[in-house]
């Protein structure tokens, strides 16, 4: 039985849509724990460093 690609893709419309909402909650978790990690001491510090970095390579510090 052969079916046809419209049949097909009526099937998976809900399987698209979970699969968004997943990598959504996924992307939003990882957002949460990259924003955690920079506003801490740790995270900051880092900031600053790569900032000087950059800074100095275009010769602004």
């Amino acid at each position: 039985m052969v079916t046809s690609p419209v049949a097909r893709t009526r099937r998976e419309m809900g399987a698209v849509s979970a699969e968004y909402a997943a990598v959504t909650a996924a992307g939003c978790g990882f957002a949460g724990v990259l924003i955690k990690f920079l506003t801490s001491e740790a995270g900051m510090a880092i900031l600053k460093r790569i900032l000087e970095f950059f800074l100095g390579l275009v010769g602004v510090r």
